[in-house]
């Protein structure tokens, strides 16, 4: 599945154009399905396909559908 995650940051800008804000399901390097939400894309997806087989990616635009942020402040 880490190959899948890196196929889908190297074709996000390609993805984001050709289907906008959506939830997109990766399997193989291919794209399976695309929905509105997680939920529909989980859902719908796991009717023909095993759960743990395929990713489900948020692209909205920017580096944040793929990007997390973590942060610890510390007080001394």
């Amino acid at each position: 599945m880490s190959e899948d995650f890196k196929w889908f940051v190297d074709n996000y800008d390609n993805i984001f154009h050709e289907y906008g804000h959506k939830h997109i399901v990766i399997k193989n390097q291919r794209i399976i399905g695309v929905y509105d939400n997680v939920k529909d894309a989980i859902d719908k997806t796991c009717l023909s396909e095993e759960m743990g087989t395929f990713i489900i990616q948020e692209c909205n635009g920017n580096e944040s559908g793929y990007t997390n942020y973590i942060s610890s402040w510390q007080l001394v």
